[in-house]
């Protein structure tokens, strides 16, 4: 059983809370927020299922919690990882997991040193679809990659402390990393708009590959929420729909074969386009952010390899770093 606190209680804290409970592998000891207002809701939640505390210092100085899951704004997760890391606490971190590479890679140097665990919550990475398109692509069912397409779009809350690409990109971003096993970009290239907001509220982001490429685009001004994923490969193609709770992954067995030829630029070169059944895999239903947590869980009482750990992390904000220096750069 691991001993953990929830620091922070705001937007998405109490989501955070309610999984963490539902763990039994986990015991959430104390939730901590500087503000009594969302302490007060949380009390009329768990009422004294847990503690409470405003000063996260006294949660880092308690021997009895191992673990901590930070769930701040973006601009505080380094100096509070950092805090807890020195604690010798383990950390289960809100995404994106800094605001900058170097401040990502302090914290990974430093996990190392005092051996703890850095679990960053790129919670679509164990969204049960997402898996189970891991294991189509691994298993060969799909063939070669060609292309990834992303869309995350909805009229929603506009924030000041990152850009709606390192909001919601970094969804997307972390699912291609997952699926194509770590492999980085050579080339990157964005354009946003910043409207109603000093960041971002829309971007398109580009991205090239060795063998595939890939097109991002994410937006807090659409009047439609959309949040698909089509992975185009030879032998099938998929498209991952977040909306459609009971239909989300639809499998087609659909692409193109080349009938004769090698060379496109010759006239014995011909195509033709293929269009099979489609079918929809029978995938159960879970709750991706329990998924991982357990996983956090995992990690530190089996020893279980990460997934969404700071090296995935790292890769990620590299890209949106590069990304933010193209930004409406002609």
């Amino acid at each position: 059983m691991i001993t953990a606190a929830l620091i922070g209680y705001g937007r998405w804290g109490p989501n955070v809370a309610r999984n963490i409970m539902k763990n039994n592998r986990m015991n959430l000891h104390t939730i901590c927020d500087l503000k009594p207002n969302r302490l007060d809701d949380a009390k009329s939640v768990y009422l004294d299922k847990t503690c409470y505390e405003t000063d996260y210092q006294k949660v880092l100085g308690n021997p009895d919690i191992q673990a901590v899951a930070i769930a701040v704004e973006t601009e505080k997760h380094h100096i509070v990882a950092r805090e807890a890391l020195e604690a010798g606490k383990h950390v289960y971190i809100e995404k994106p997991f800094t605001a900058s590479v170097e401040d990502a890679v302090t914290l990974t140097r430093i996990a190392r040193e005092r051996n703890r665990i850095i679990h960053v919550d790129h919670i679509m990475v164990f969204h049960p679809a997402i898996q189970r398109l891991k294991k189509l692509m691994d298993a060969g069912e799909l063939g070669d990659l060609l292309y990834i397409e992303a869309m995350r779009m909805n009229l929603g809350q506009i924030k000041k402390d990152v850009s709606v690409m390192w909001d919601l990109a970094v969804h997307d971003l972390s699912i291609i990393d997952y699926l194509s096993g770590g492999h980085e970009p050579y080339y990157i290239h964005a354009v946003g708009d910043r409207k109603f907001s000093n960041t971002e509220t829309l971007t398109f982001l580009t991205l090239r590959f060795d063998g595939f490429i890939a097109h991002i685009r994410s937006s807090w001004i659409s009047p439609v929420k959309d949040r698909r994923l089509i992975v185009a490969g030879t032998r099938r193609m998929v498209v991952f729909d977040e909306t459609k709770p009971s239909e989300n992954l639809v499998v087609y067995d659909k692409g193109v074969d080349v009938v004769s030829g090698t060379d496109a630029n010759k006239d014995d070169y011909i195509v033709k386009v293929r269009s099979g059944d489609t079918w929809i895999p029978d995938i159960p239903v879970e709750d991706a952010l329990y998924n991982s947590i357990n996983h956090f869980a995992s990690m530190i009482l089996d020893g279980v390899a990460p997934i969404s750990g700071t090296d995935q992390a790292i890769r990620v904000q590299k890209i949106l770093e590069k990304a933010d220096e193209t930004m409406n750069v002609s």
